[in-house]
């Protein structure tokens, strides 16, 4: 619009006389009628605009552009907030250009760690530009008014400040006005202030409708990446929209692009199986150069959470730790074993490396992190090369302190310990302790079963490895806490239907659906003579059972049998003959 009344203005001062000799007039002898205005503002000129570091121009911004000043050049070359300052006191401007200066006044203060903010605006300097801003709202640029937004909450100017209300109230005016990409920086600055508890709710709704209606408009893979970072404020059928536009841009996404997108998946557990797929393809193909070791580590945080797996993507990523390991951190590592136990993926020299790295930082790891590493490890059934060394250093490190770790945290870790066969008896013998089990009760049915079932183990470990020996079994006073049982399944049925014709004779000679001290369920049990036929169960020694069972031997030639319908990936169900 501005263009075609500047260009209709030009055309009338050259066809008519009279008004050209009074400009001339006005202007003095020397003056052109039209030539100083085509000087002054130039149509789809090459010059660069005013937007200092606001990137390229805007293509929804007038194309109108003015030549720089001399204050966007010193401004652009300040290196303190004091020289923006001064360049705006001595120079002054429009204000586009004040909120240019804000704008750099912003990240000199952000980059300086943010101390002199409070200095900087209540300099009467700043408050000229503030002033100078507010005054003239309207005619600052949307590609600018946006990012001053930010800016100003950057500099820690509060939510109340007049400026800043102004500013909120223009941008509602212009939402139809702005692009989708700048929308989308508006509602990540309103999503930020909004967790922080200052932000506006009209804006922000306001925002995320113009948004819902016109994603079509939607063709830049940052702004993609930029909106499913903020996926907590979007609708479902925005984020449907979303996912169909990121699976459309996939092969442009830069590898920071994917690492958004894969952590906004995971943060809202949507398991977009087609998406994730292109985003491993295309990931598999960035070089290795983009391929920054916590971006790995957060692509592999946000795989385990989502439990997909990607064999391709696993082992370019063990391909691309493993010479980066000796300049990793132990926080690095633990991550990193936990995300790919998780996924149950064992590389082995990848996880031999973090048995190495433990070994030579083992006092850079805090105990939690050591904690978490034997989790990993337990999960993933992983024995260290070197075992005798690692284990050494484990149970150092644990020495002082095991005893302080929070009770459900100090249960995982003795069951992994467990599992790795490196559990002391004082280890065991502290987790059998009445009054320990006790500390478990608390939480949901659920959790509380869970840690039953590992102190079962736990307790099960002690009586045949450690404890056994020295004459000590171990119990758990843990309650058995009632949770809804699972349905039966047709195999399980069939298998409960054949044995209960084959014991008709016998009542008592068979169990269904034993729960064992070893914390696994049988789904059925029965004892049969040197004859194979059916004997009672009732008075037989049952050293699996909780109570123990009778007092009484199997008799000569006779055989217990114990069946599981359950084991997956088998079609029939399995048999455990004992004699």
């Amino acid at each position: 619009m501005t263009t075609r009344l500047l260009g209709r203005w030009a055309r009338l001062l050259s066809r008519c006389p009279q008004a050209s000799a009074s400009a001339a007039h006005l202007q003095g002898p020397t003056a052109q009628p039209a030539q100083p205005l085509r000087s002054q503002v130039q149509i789809r000129s090459a010059v660069r605009p005013l937007c200092l570091g606001h990137g390229r121009a805007q293509e929804e911004e007038p194309n109108v552009t003015f030549k720089r000043t001399k204050l966007d050049v010193l401004v652009e070359k300040a290196t303190s907030p004091q020289e923006v300052l001064q360049a705006w006191e001595d120079l002054g401007g429009s204000p586009n250009q004040a909120a240019s200066c804000l704008s750099q006044l912003s990240r000199l203060v952000v980059g300086k760690g943010g101390a002199d903010s409070a200095d900087v605006l209540q300099d009467p300097r700043c408050v000229d530009l503030l002033e100078t801003v507010n005054s003239q709202v309207s005619v600052i640029w949307n590609g600018t008014l946006v990012s001053l937004l930010r800016s100003l909450s950057n500099l820690g100017l509060t939510p109340s400040a007049t400026v800043l209300r102004s500013l909120q109230t223009e941008a509602l005016w212009r939402l139809r006005r702005l692009t989708y990409r700048q929308l989308s920086y508006l509602v990540d600055w309103a999503s930020s202030r909004h967790s922080q508890g200052q932000g506006d709710e009209a804006l922000t709704a306001a925002v995320l409708k113009q948004l819902e209606l016109r994603w079509t408009e939607l063709s830049d893979p940052r702004t993609v990446s930029t909106l499913m970072g903020r996926a907590a404020q979007l609708s479902p059928f925005l984020m449907d929209k979303l996912e169909d536009k990121a699976l459309e841009l996939a092969e442009k996404f830069s590898a920071e692009d994917i690492r958004k997108v894969a952590l906004a998946l995971a943060s809202q557990g949507r398991r977009a199986v087609p998406l994730l797929r292109a985003l491993s393809y295309h990931l598999h193909q960035k070089p290795s150069s983009e391929l920054k070791t916590p971006l790995l580590l957060d692509i592999a945080f946000a795989y385990g959470k989502l439990n997909f797996h990607q064999t391709q993507v696993f082992q370019r990523m063990a391909a691309e730790l493993l010479p980066r390991l000796p300049e990793m951190s132990s926080t690095d590592v633990t991550r990193c074993s936990k995300s790919l136990a998780f996924l149950k993926w064992l590389h082995l020299p990848l996880f031999e490396g973090f048995a190495q790295h433990f070994q030579s930082n083992s006092e850079k790891y805090s105990t939690l992190q050591l904690c978490n590493l034997l989790m990993s490890f337990a999960k993933l059934n992983f024995q260290p090369s070197n075992r005798e060394e690692f284990y050494r250093r484990v149970h150092e490190a644990l020495e002082g302190s095991w005893q302080g770790l929070e009770p459900f945290l100090l249960a995982d870790v003795v069951w992994s310990l467990c599992v790795l066969q490196q559990a002391k008896p004082e280890f065991i013998a502290a987790l059998t302790d009445p009054d320990f089990q006790t500390k478990l009760s608390g939480g949901s049915p659920v959790r509380t079963e869970n840690y039953r079932l590992k102190l079962l183990h736990i307790a099960a470990s002690g009586q045949l490895e450690s404890l056994g020996a020295l004459g000590v079994h171990p119990t758990i006073h843990l309650p058995t806490i009632q949770v809804k049982a699972p349905s039966l399944t047709s195999l399980q049925s069939g298998l409960h239907t054949a044995l209960q014709s084959l014991t008709s004779s016998c009542t008592t000679a068979l169990r269904t659906d034993v729960n064992t001290v070893y914390g696994w369920t049988i789904d059925a049990e029965l004892v049969v003579d040197s004859e194979n036929k059916p004997i009672s169960l009732e008075k037989l020694v049952a050293p699996h059972l909780p109570g123990g069972g009778g007092s009484e031997q199997l008799p000569q030639g006779a055989h217990s049998l114990m069946c599981w319908a359950g084991i997956p990936g088998l079609g029939v169900p399995s048999f455990w003959l004992q004699e």
